[in-house]
């Protein structure tokens, strides 16, 4: 795959913080090299979090993420400094932007001590040294030692923007810090071997998008081909006819979750079976834990609040998967008088507690921070999480048969597989 298009959920996300006019955009300017980011005298500039998928030279393909000013003023200024601290849950690796003219503020020690509480690698960027003569830069670093005595060894760097002293210097230290990913971590090329056959089952309706394959289908269909597999893609009206037409017997059959039950009725019950978002789910880290959350769906009660909540954001269909189909399986399922609210995107609440089950999407633009500290703000509130499939796979009385190709795993009834 090229870095251009490896993505977003692939990416190193690196977030930019710090004051309003402190230069967080004359740095991602200048570690890239193009004018991403505007640059104005005035404060205040960047007014909502602005994320740019790049290649970052040693780094690889990244996601930039420019944000607001930690000291932004007024009712509105402070949505702003929200949406800020809340990028932080996307962050593989932070750059806090000190202003070298004026030290490290409050808002600038408040949010490094919550960027080392969520155990984010991070940098402090001292910038603007064209402007601070060398006899004054050690006192600067000495206030920030003082604010900061507790933390050791202390991530600090001068640089500048205008003259680019240290700028590749700040790169290669950014590069020092990417986190090593787990090689382990695969979306089904372990479940296969060499020439196995594997069949992907992609419905084309009205949501599908037009002229290509969504994220999640094309990522398996590349780590099929890795594993040296061979991956038959058809749509759900066709499956019968095109399992009737291979040469063998197939490895796997992964379908969409929307079109799990007619898949399962269509595949003899010796070819193992599942669905994308219970691949994402195991490849995202929370398999485990959203198939114990399905359990919830029996225990619903009138009036229960259940959150759909989507990764992306679409444009709505009047069959679409999440605001319409998943609602009337749960209701059906349940025979309960039951309350829905959706959430898509970035957007996901700070308070759970009044949602009885979270069923959230397989993930698959959401990279693996996001992901985990949505899972762990489920699970601080008490609120099972489960997702698409696997509820759906419940609903349909198939989880047991789907989860089965994974070893040591457990089912809702507790029986171990």
């Amino acid at each position: 795959m090229s870095l251009n298009n490896t993505p977003s959920a692939e990416r190193i996300h690196i977030g930019i913080f710090g004051r309003r006019n402190a230069g967080k955009s004359s740095i991602i300017n200048a570690l890239t090299g193009q004018n991403l980011s505007i640059v104005s005298d005035i404060k205040g500039t960047t007014t909502d979090p602005v994320l740019k998928s790049m290649e970052l030279l040693p780094l690889g393909p990244v996601v930039m993420i420019d944000t607001p000013g930690l000291d932004d003023e007024g009712e509105l200024g402070a949505l702003r400094i929200q949406k800020a601290r809340q990028i932080l849950n996307k962050t593989d690796i932070a750059v806090l932007v000190v202003d070298g003219t004026a030290g490290m503020s409050r808002e600038d020690t408040e949010i490094f001590h919550t960027i080392r509480a969520k155990s984010i690698p991070c940098i402090i960027v001292l910038n603007k040294a064209d402007l601070v003569s060398e006899s004054a830069m050690p006192a600067v670093l000495s206030s920030v030692t003082q604010r900061l005595a507790k933390c050791v060894p202390l991530p600090v760097m001068w640089v500048s923007t205008a003259t680019r002293m240290n700028i590749e210097e700040l790169k290669e230290r950014l590069s020092s810090l990417i986190p090593v990913p787990d090689t382990r971590l695969q979306i089904v090329g372990d479940l296969l071997k060499p020439s196995d056959l594997a069949v992907l089952v992609v419905p084309i309706d009205k949501a599908a998008p037009k002229g290509r394959l969504i994220l999640p289908q094309q990522q398996t269909i590349r780590d099929i081909l890795e594993a040296g597999a061979v991956s038959v893609v058809t749509r759900d009206t066709e499956l019968k006819q095109t399992l009737a037409s291979l040469g063998k017997p197939p490895a796997l059959v992964i379908t969409d979750s929307q079109a799990f039950e007619q898949v399962a009725a269509n595949v003899p019950e010796d070819i193992p079976l599942t669905s994308f978002s219970i691949l994402f789910a195991r490849y995202k880290g929370n398999l485990q834990s959203a198939v114990d959350g399905a359990r919830t769906l029996d225990l619903l009660e009138d009036k229960d609040t259940i959150l759909i909540s989507e990764g992306c954001t679409h444009h709505r269909q009047c069959e679409d998967i999440g605001t319409v189909k998943l609602p009337n399986f749960i209701r059906k399922h349940t025979g309960k008088e039951l309350n829905f609210e959706f959430t898509s995107g970035t957007e996901f609440p700070l308070d759970l507690q009044k949602y009885r089950l979270i069923v959230h999407c397989g993930g698959c633009t959401l990279n693996e921070r996001e992901m985990r500290y949505r899972q762990k703000c489920a699970e601080d509130a008490k609120v099972p999480m489960t997702n698409y499939g696997i509820a759906i796979a419940h609903m349909k009385g198939i989880l047991k048969r789907s989860i089965s190709v994974f070893p040591r795993m457990n089912t809702p009834d507790g029986k171990d597989q």
